[in-house]
Formats: C-alpha cells, structure tokens, sequence
C-alpha cells in the first residue's frame, strides 16, 4: 500500500481489508462524502467514487469501501485538471510542481517538439507525475530545415534555445523545398502520435501567409487542431495582435481546421477584450476556434525572441510597455534599459524571460485580466516553463522538493490555486461548476472527435479514466511569486492520477509515477 496515505486535518484516509460492494464490485480505491462535481452532466452533490484498476466505476449516494478509501468530508472533488500549455512537462521536478496545482494531465501544444517518437520514449522512460502529450512542433521543423549549423534535432528545450543563435529561421521565408520538407517532418511527428500541430508563429515574423495555410491544411488534413501562439504581437496597426487573430481567425475557417490560439491576453495586450470579442463570435457562427489564458499579467520567452529585438521605440509603441519590464529570470534581476537587454542579448540569447505585458496594480489592466480569465468559453492553462538554478542550468531527474534558488515564472507552479482562490473564493466572479470546467472540461473538449483518450478525460462520470483532483474550497491558493517561483499550492489534499494517488493528505508520494502518454 502506498505508505503517503496518512491522515490530514482535512480529510482522513482509512486502511481497511479488500472489502465488496452489496453489488459485488470490489474497489481498488473509494472517495466518499466529497462534493462531487462533473461539469459535463452538471452533477453537484455530496456522493461517493469508487474505482477499479485507473478507471471510475461507480459514482454512489451510499458510501463505498475498499482497499483504501478516503473521507473527501469538506473538499471537492473534481476531474483532473488538465494543462493544454505546459512547457515544463520535460521536467520531472517541475512537473511534480504542476501536480501540486491540481494538474492530472500536462501537454505541450503551443511549441510542441520533434521528434515525437523519441520524446514519448524518453519521457515515459523517466515516468511523470501527471499525463503527458505534446504536438509537433511547426517550429522545430523550421529550424531542422532552415539552420544547418544546429546540430540534428533533438525533443529538448536545450537543443531549441540554442537556436536562437541562428536566428534566421524566425526572419527568412521560406523556400518551395524548405516548406515540402517542413511539412515531411510535421508529418512524420503526426504518424508517430502527435497530438496536432504547435505553431509558435509569435516569434517568426518571416513567416508567411502561404505557409500558414499549408499548416493548417496539414492539420485538416490529419485530423488534429493546430495550438498556435499567433503572429503580429503588437498594439498598433499595421501588424497588430488583431490582424494577426483575423488571419488565425480566417485560416482556420478556409481550412477547416480546429484551432487552439494560445493565451489570448498575453498576445493581445490592451486589446484583450476585443480579441476576446472577435472569437466569440467566430464561434457563434461555426468556426472551430478555441482559447486558453492564464490568471497572470507576465509572459515568458528567451531573451532573443523577435519581439525583443525591436528598437527601443518600436518596443515602447508596438508592446505598450519598456525594457524594464523585462526580469532575467536565473539572474533574479529586472533589465534596466535597451543596453541592458542588448547587452544580455549577446551575452546569452537563449536565456528565458519575464516580461509583465498587465501590471496587476493597475486597475484598468487588472480589469483586462480579470475579465478575460472569467470568460466561461475559455480554458485555463499555465504556460508553465522549466525550472533552472541561478546559472541557468536546468533542474532535472529525481530533484525534490524544488531548492530554494530554482527560478521560473510563477505561473509554472500557481496558475490554478490562483485562479481557484482569486476568481472564485476571494472576487465570486464564477461558481465552483463553472471555474472547474474551466479547468477540466473545456481543456478536454478540444480534443473530442479527434483524440479518443482525451474523451475519457475532464469528466468525473462512471467510465472515465480515474484522473480526480480533490481539493479544500475554504484553502485553495498560490503561493509562488516572481521571486519564490518554486513554492506549492496549497489546499491540493488528494490527487489521483490513473486510480494511483500522487498527492494525499496534501504530501506528494515520490514513489510513485502514473502518468500515462496521451497519443493521437
């Protein structure tokens, strides 16, 4: 039995002998007397889970028993999260980090990665807390095909930033052979289980239209949504974050492609709501279109992104903002100027960001994100990136619990107790039904129709895979910030992931590594 299940002041875990339901079924592992909430079937009621062998089996208004049980008394009990925008799932310590915000499942879609045969392998070598999927990087193709001097591709972080040292493959067009090959190797990651196609366009204004379209016409054609951090990152005209949404908006619609577009605020800046606006109503007239955000005013990006590489006016008109509010993330310190940045640039332009685009003490920014983030249509994810010491290095393998000078951004381990705790205890801008759909259910259905795992995902119903986050309404919170980017959520007492419990009685199991790989 797994020695972590202990009692807790929120709930207590009893051990019991191998006990039979009055229907005949035996349990593997029971939560009784928890608010159950499935947002799918608007059930909401005080009831009991049991499950047998990773899948839910019965949902009761009797309590249940079985090998272990947990008295969920108090807490909700929800679907497992699910992260559509995890970066730092290449990481286990940083994945860890992610289960402790509630998440049961964590995928790379925006970037994605190539190749996928061998990240798939060399993750689930490794083994991860939560799920784990990625798409097929657009990006990663690019830069295979476009640099010469980058070594073979690998599925790592490392091998992409070091392409920033190279950077015409985000400034030059490309050729008719380049594209065909581009799209080989797309092909290739979808053969292999990719789950659709990561177009991070943000950082590639060379890009053009014409190759876009042969991108989503390849998803089309596969059956898969593109994720795409969009093109044209700036609030003026011409170029504006709104023309660029109009072309997604339109290449998705000529396609018939789904579309994921990737943190709508942190692309749209001021104009968030009516970015917002406009893909409303492409989804009120048929267009496959969906969205995430995250409860954050601060983005993150390797130093030599394109957007950074602007002249200091340019910045300052196109962003809304100025160099200093860009913070070196390993380095812990805020850039002071353009020489500082041009400086850091040259120094060490793979190095990873932050950039506050929404001050969160300004009330008129404030009311963007707040509004944005409660919108009941659009998916919470995290945009979460790994974790690394002061010099830069990354923090990898069996490392736990995270040290006190890992940095990241705080998004990579508070995205959803922030969320929980600001929009819906603290400000009640949604139920609770509404804000775990939010972070369950709509992730889940961007997948429905075209990737079958996810279907049993998002749900708490009798048949789905036995992904549950049981959580304390009344504690649920963040407590990562910019300078302590590493601490946990707290109020995550039980997290099951496959039927295994990862979490419980709010202490993590490191033994244990459910996390299964979510293919095409």
């Amino acid at each position: 039995m797994n020695s972590a299940l202990r009692n807790s002041v929120f709930g207590t875990v009893l051990f019991v002998t191998l006990a039979t339901a009055a229907n005949g079924q035996t349990f593997d592992l029971v939560i009784n007397n928890g608010r159950v909430i499935d947002p799918e079937t608007g059930f909401d009621a005080i009831a009991h889970v049991g499950i047998v062998d990773g899948e839910i089996v019965e949902i009761a208004q009797s309590q249940l028993e079985g090998e272990q049980v947990i008295d969920a008394s108090g807490l909700i009990v929800a679907p497992g999260f699910i992260d559509l925008h995890s970066h730092s799932v290449v990481d286990l310590p940083a994945n860890r980090l992610q289960a402790f915000d509630g998440v049961t499942t964590a995928l790379e879609l925006e970037s994605g990665v190539l190749p996928i045969a061998d990240w798939y392998a060399s993750v689930e070598a490794e083994g991860r807390a939560t799920n784990f999927g990625a798409t097929a990087s657009w990006s990663f193709a690019r830069i295979a095909t476009m640099v010469p001097e980058m070594p073979p591709v690998e599925p790592t972080a490392a091998w992409y930033q070091g392409a920033f040292n190279y950077p015409r493959w985000t400034t030059n067009v490309t050729t008719e052979e380049e594209l065909d090959k581009i799209i080989d190797l797309i092909q290739q990651g979808l053969d292999d289980g990719a789950l659709g196609i990561g177009v991070n366009s943000g950082y590639v204004p060379g890009v053009g239209g014409k190759e876009l379209l042969r991108i989503w016409e390849l998803a089309a054609e596969n059956g898969v949504p593109v994720s795409t951090h969009m093109r044209n990152w700036s609030e003026a005209d011409p170029l504006s974050s709104l023309e660029g949404l109009a072309m997604v908006l339109g290449l998705s619609a000529t396609s018939g492609a789904r579309t994921n577009i990737c943190h709508l605020h942190s692309t749209n800046l001021h104009d968030t709501l009516k970015a917002a606006d406009m893909v409303d109503k492409a989804r009120s007239i048929g267009i496959d279109v969906h969205t995430e955000v995250y409860p954050y005013g601060i983005a993150s990006m390797p130093i030599a992104s394109a957007v950074l590489l602007q002249a200091g006016e340019a910045f300052r008109a196109r962003m809304g903002i100025d160099f200093d509010s860009v913070r070196l993330i390993a380095k812990g310190r805020w850039i002071e100027d353009e020489a500082d940045m041009r400086a850091e640039q040259d120094a060490d332009p793979g190095q990873f960001i932050i950039m506050r685009y929404l001050d969160e003490e300004d009330a008129t920014d404030a009311d963007i994100l707040r509004k944005v983030t409660a919108l009941p249509w659009i998916a919470i994810a995290s945009d979460s990136i790994p974790y690394t010491q002061p010099d830069g290095t990354p923090i990898t393998g069996e490392e736990w619990p995270m040290p006190d000078n890992a940095f990241s951004n705080p998004r990579s381990a508070g995205t959803y107790g922030k969320f929980l705790r600001e929009w819906v205890r603290e400000d009640e801008l949604l139920d609770w039904p509404e804000a775990i759909a939010k972070v369950s259910l709509i992730p889940a259905q961007l997948f429905d129709g075209q990737v079958p795992a996810m279907e049993r995902k998002g749900r708490l119903q009798e048949g789905m895979d036995a992904d549950i986050t049981v959580f304390d309404p009344e504690t649920i919170g963040d407590r990562a910030t910019i300078d302590r980017p590493f601490e946990t959520t707290e109020g995550i007492e039980y997290l099951i992931v496959n039927g295994t419990a990862v979490i419980s009685g709010g202490e993590m199991d490191t033994d244990v590594l459910p996390g299964k790989p979510i293919r095409k």
